[in-house]
């Protein structure tokens, strides 16, 4: 006969559980969950948040290890509660902040759940965008590859970002390698060899792979063999993707150049509204 894993008890044979006390634990971390996202926004104190994770843990045979976890998915909940309306407030801001440090919860650990910290970087960055101000959120540990020219501000920075160029391809269709004809007993003329018609189409390759910062004047790339800036002014046309941004130089050699960042909306909508300003 086993023993219930929740409460300890004799659970009957074969049974490693009670479904009274399964019922109770399942329950126990949604409440937590819950709770810890309405301190997060602010409709509970969080100052006592402590004691009532807690004592739902307690009373639902839950480790006092998942208290930490159920922080950091009630704060993940409250971001996304609060981007519902695809605005974040500055009290909304102000108070998921303060949850954060409050419980000393760092940006590494709340991104495990679903990148939340950088969801709500993003979201602040952006409405600062739209309120006509120039961000200086983004810290950087280390040397960035760029040069950023005098009253420049770095708004956000992408690694790990795929590169695409168009290129155009030419290839002969219809050629011949040449035959000979017998004109005469032991004469031949040759009918010399030619390439064919030549057929041009175009693909998108991967050129590289690298740093992408965007900044209050440029967007500057730097990978392994590209290394280059755009002026926001250069650009003609922006075109979003689900996971990047395409640009179109103003000029008539230039051809479309596609970033890949993970995030589109967040990258379209931060780049077209940082060229108005």
């Amino acid at each position: 006969m086993g023993n219930c894993k929740y409460c300890g008890k004799p659970a009957g044979l074969l049974k490693s559980e009670h479904i009274e006390c399964a019922e109770k634990y399942r329950n126990g971390k949604k409440l937590m969950i819950e709770t810890a996202k309405e301190a997060a926004l602010g409709r509970k104190d969080k100052e006592t948040l402590q004691d009532w994770l807690s004592g739902i843990a307690a009373e639902s045979y839950i480790s006092t290890a998942n208290i930490k976890l159920s922080l950091i998915e009630g704060f993940s909940k409250a971001v996304e509660q609060s981007l519902e309306d695809g605005v974040l407030s500055k009290e909304e801001e102000n108070s998921l902040v303060q949850y954060k440090n409050q419980f000393s919860l760092t940006q590494d650990e709340l991104d495990s759940h679903n990148g939340s910290y950088s969801r709500l970087a993003k979201a602040a960055i952006l409405r600062d965008v739209l309120e006509g101000k120039i961000p200086e959120r983004v810290k950087v540990q280390g040397q960035l590859p760029f040069n950023f020219q005098k009253d420049e501000k770095l708004v956000w920075l992408f690694t790990g970002v795929d590169y695409f160029e168009q290129r155009i391809r030419t290839h002969f269709e219809g050629g011949s390698q040449g035959v000979n004809i017998r004109v005469a007993k032991g004469v031949y003329y040759r009918v010399g060899a030619f390439r064919g018609n030549p057929v041009q189409t175009t693909e998108t390759i991967l050129a590289d792979r690298g740093f992408l910062a965007i900044t209050n004047k440029h967007i500057y790339f730097s990978g392994s063999t590209k290394k280059f800036r755009v002026q926001y002014n250069q650009i003609m046309e922006f075109t979003p993707y689900d996971d990047g941004i395409g640009i179109q130089k103003d000029s008539a050699s230039a051809k479309p150049q596609v970033f890949k960042t993970g995030d589109g909306w967040f990258t379209y909508n931060i780049v077209v509204n940082l060229s108005r300003i």
